[in-house]
């Protein structure tokens, strides 16, 4: 069929209701999220609006990718100033804003080499391909032999490679056949992980804190156990801070509670301040220098566009300190987490802004407790069947958060 022949029937989005919206979704759309029926129109800050104008606290922050808020400014005037004069040159040609981008992450994560990537997920996965060749040019492990140790309650993505090392029975339904190489250890435990290690034992990959599955936070010096164990073994630490990291846990990097030197990192979400898809992977000169050209790139990896938003991204998490307001409004929010007086809850844990309430399971599931916070204005989302997970952009304030705690409290104590 010629598209001369193709009537496109477009509904007059002015005239269109909540449920129009969703219907819409609905129909064209897969299936393949549930997500709460709200739908949002605008964003400024830690608030958001739907298309009825009702106003909203944004708890989940899209997942930790708007620590800096919804529509920061300064990321906003970066982004239009530099889409007004080049977006996108592929990395065959080079481009002025890369070279800061690189310098920025090298200085603030203490690691000297950067490869930008896009998704969270492509990010994880330039990092296998570097474990992978790394052990086989440099360690000496025999070809096709290496293997990747990971945690059971683990989430780094949804690629096939990486569902491949997922211990949740749905991420793997119906997609196999899945890729080999990945040993899986119960996370927190350190004995597991010496047990584990093999001469082909390449790396060690691994979460600060496991956030979809549901905000567990390891026993103290379990990270720093780990990495003396992998130094010890010459097995590579890996750490994917895409959720955990850029100021969300009250550090710069998660692993920075245990003073922790890992040979690379994952970044991705707040990485752009929710404007742009911008991941990359970072290590050391041994591990990035198994690359030659050819081996791995991107179309849009590195392109100028979301090179000037990362730079400016980066830059309002060092300016406005992000990191110590969410290590300090983190302690205070979740001290009065704990004291609301709910049999429904069971425990509440995390790190910074990174918090999750874990409910009884005769609670009948954090689902119908995210909906009723939705209706209080204050938005959130189940993680696991059991835990509502609570990390507010990092711009919020004192006075918002108690904000939420008394609508959150309402909840939990009379729903």
């Amino acid at each position: 069929m010629s598209s001369a022949n193709v009537t496109l029937e477009i509904p007059s989005l002015k005239m269109m209701n909540t449920q129009d919206y969703i219907e819409l979704e609905q129909e064209y759309g897969a299936d393949n999220y549930h997500p709460l029926d709200v739908v949002i129109s605008k964003g400024e800050g830690v608030w958001v609006w739907d298309i009825e104008g009702k106003k909203y606290l944004d708890f989940l922050s899209a997942y930790s990718a708007l620590n800096q808020g919804h529509c920061h400014p300064k990321i906003l005037e970066a982004m239009i100033k530099q889409a007004q004069k080049v977006t996108l040159t592929s990395r065959a040609f080079r481009n002025d804003q890369l070279g800061e981008f690189y310098q920025k992450l090298a200085q603030i994560s203490g690691l000297p080499k950067v490869l930008p990537m896009n998704s969270g997920a492509e990010a994880v996965e330039t990092a296998i391909k570097a474990i992978r060749k790394w052990a086989y040019k440099v360690k000496g492990v025999p070809e096709n032999q290496a293997e990747i140790i990971v945690c059971s309650n683990n989430f780094s993505g949804r690629t096939i490679s990486l569902i491949s090392f997922s211990t949740e029975e749905q991420y793997q339904d119906g997609f196999g056949p899945l890729t080999t190489g990945f040993k899986v250890i119960p996370f927190g435990d350190a004995a597991a992980l010496e047990k584990a290690i093999t001469p082909n034992t390449a790396a060690f990959l691994v979460e600060p804190i496991q956030g979809e599955g549901g905000i567990i936070v390891p026993p103290n010096g379990f990270l720093k156990q780990a990495e003396q164990i992998c130094h010890q073994h010459n097995v590579l630490l890996i750490f994917d801070e895409i959720q955990t990291g850029l100021g969300r846990t009250g550090k710069m990097f998660a692993h920075e509670h245990e003073n922790v030197k890992p040979d690379g990192i994952t970044l991705g979400k707040a990485l752009s301040g929710g404007f742009y898809p911008i991941s990359a992977f970072i290590s050391t000169d041994e591990v990035m220098g198994v690359f030659q050209p050819g081996d791995h790139g991107s179309t849009f990896g590195g392109n100028p566009l979301a090179a000037a938003i990362g730079n400016a991204a980066l830059d309002v998490i060092i300016d406005e300190d992000l990191p110590g307001k969410a290590a300090k409004l983190g302690e205070y929010f979740m001290a009065k987490l704990q004291l609301i007086p709910s049999s429904h809850i069971k425990e509440v844990r995390g790190k910074g802004l990174l918090i999750g309430m874990e409910l009884h399971p005769e609670a009948g599931g954090a689902r119908r407790f995210c909906k009723a916070l939705a209706k209080e204005g204050l938005l959130a989302k189940e993680t696991r069947d059991n835990v509502i997970r609570f990390a507010p952009p990092l711009v919020i304030s004192q006075s918002e958060i108690d904000w939420a705690l008394e609508r959150i409290s309402r909840v939990m104590t009379t729903l």
